[in-house]
């Protein structure tokens, strides 16, 4: 069983840029696929990024493609979320995922088997 961490988010102006980091600890990292949530204040949580086992495959939802770079480093157990040109709609709480025996993972939470606390991200306009 895997166990995440994010860090990394804070309180930027609109167009400042943010990496937000998650760490896992107690699985096999490269044996999970892996994915970015966000959930705003009296939204439901939705899909943001996500990366295959070997981060050879990602996917972005529409509002941050060419905006943010989702990445993973197998020998670190890490991924990451580079977020550039924020938006004050990108504020949110931002949650790693991890999905287990599947080399790739689509976009409803659901296919997650695990997730970290979340760390918050505010845009300010």
């Amino acid at each position: 069983q895997v166990q995440l961490e994010e860090s990394g988010g804070g309180l930027v102006q609109a167009g400042d840029s943010l990496r937000l980091s998650c760490a896992a600890s107690g699985g096999t990292f490269g044996s999970y696929a892996m994915a970015w949530f966000r959930q705003a204040p009296g939204k439901e949580r939705e899909f943001v990024a996500r990366i295959s086992r070997s981060g050879g495959r990602t996917l972005y939802t529409d509002s941050v493609l060419g905006r943010f770079t989702i990445s993973r480093d197998n020998a670190k157990n890490t991924v990451n979320l580079q977020m550039n040109s924020l938006k004050p709609e990108d504020t949110a709480v931002y949650y790693c995922s991890a999905a287990a025996l599947t080399a790739i993972a689509g976009m409803k939470a659901i296919e997650y088997d695990y997730w970290g606390q979340g760390t918050q991200v505010t845009v300010s306009s």
